[in-house]
């Protein structure tokens, strides 16, 4: 009778065997979107010691672990959705203690009068950036992102657009009466006054409302609440950023397999970033960390990139070098800077 190897440990095994009598793992299992997430939500807290025994190559050994997922030694090492996901908690548990140095760093600084030191200093960059903002541009942006905009919200946004212009050529939008909604402030009056102490006009709609009320919050010495919302929207963008990264590598290496394998790599590579992160914010917890040290880490993430790229495509160093360069290039230049310019105007928005 005909006989394989399996996958996963090497043993033979008959050919009519659906499993590993050694190991468990399937004897045929092509690599599919649900294959990769099978069971990862439910397996989650159980880090055993394939844990451990995957952790070296991951530090050490860049793309070392996808490789061997891919070739199917799917049990021997940790999952790699399961390993993101444990490492990404890790990281924002040690996050949070810093992010609440930072969120009183600025609620401190705006009780000290930081805001209305430099309300000046805003004003002057408002008057050089308005020129350039245009709600119309902004609801067009809005309808080809296919972000359903009611006829009522477009009359919004064009209301707060000709009050940006009109104080444009006027006093500005933030050069209100301060000492007259501080006393409103003061004396606790109703919001809808201190609203209007600010220039908001009464048939103001619900936008409008919205964006000085939110101006209100930083007048009222809240400026950590949009810290926290900033620092809250972090695991939702890293976890949209993961895919789109797997679907750079897919457009540079097209023909190296399907999308699920070069998830695959994203999964180990962002869980290598988190375990670097996560080791730098635990040893500033008891020292602080002199600046090239976080320079040089940063620099590590793009040569671990390179090595990984390198193992895991199998091509040579200088093709791998090319394509590691343009990788990072469209990632940090076009990718991240439009994630961080969306997760700045939604903290805004809702903090």
């Amino acid at each position: 009778m005909e006989s394989r190897n399996c996958k996963n440990c090497e043993q033979e095994i008959k050919e009519t065997y659906a499993f590993c009598p050694n190991c468990g793992q399937k004897a045929k299992e092509n690599l599919t979107m649900g294959v990769l997430f099978y069971n990862t939500v439910n397996n989650y807290f159980s880090v055993d010691a394939r844990f451990f025994k995957s952790f070296i190559p991951l530090i050490f050994r860049p793309g070392y672990l996808a490789k061997k997922f891919i070739e199917g030694k799917r049990l021997l090492y940790l999952h790699p959705a399961q390993y993101y996901l444990f490492t990404s908690v890790v990281f924002f548990f040690l996050f949070s203690f810093q992010s609440r140095e930072y969120n009183k760093k600025a609620d401190n600084a705006l009780k000290n009068g930081f805001v209305n030191d430099n309300f000046k200093k805003l004003d002057s960059i408002s008057k050089s950036t308005l020129d350039s903002i245009s709600f119309t541009e902004v609801t067009k942006s809005l309808k080809n992102s296919q972000i359903t905009i009611s006829k009522q919200d477009e009359k919004e946004f064009g209301k707060l657009d000709s009050i940006i212009r009109k104080r444009k050529n006027a006093n500005n939008i933030l050069d209100f009466n301060k000492k007259k909604l501080d006393s409103l402030i003061t004396v606790n009056a109703p919001k809808e006054a201190q609203l209007k102490a600010m220039g908001m006009n009464e048939n103001a709609g619900f936008i409008q409302k919205h964006f000085y009320s939110q101006i209100l919050k930083f007048q009222k010495n809240s400026g950590g609440g949009i810290l926290q919302a900033f620092f809250d929207s972090i695991p939702i963008t890293l976890f949209i950023l993961l895919p789109i990264f797997a679907f750079i590598l897919k457009l540079f290496f097209w023909k190296q397999g399907s999308y699920t394998y070069h998830l695959v790599f994203s999964f180990y590579h962002f869980s290598f970033l988190f375990v670097l992160f996560s080791t730098l914010l635990l040893v500033n917890l008891f020292f602080k960390i002199p600046n090239w040290i976080n320079v040089v880490s940063a620099l590590s993430t793009y040569f671990y990139l390179l090595i990984g790229i390198k193992t895991f495509y199998q091509q040579g160093y200088f093709l791998s070098f090319i394509k590691t360069g343009m990788i990072a290039f469209v990632y940090s230049m076009f990718v991240l800077p439009i994630a961080l310019g969306m997760m700045i105007v939604a903290s805004f928005l809702l903090y």
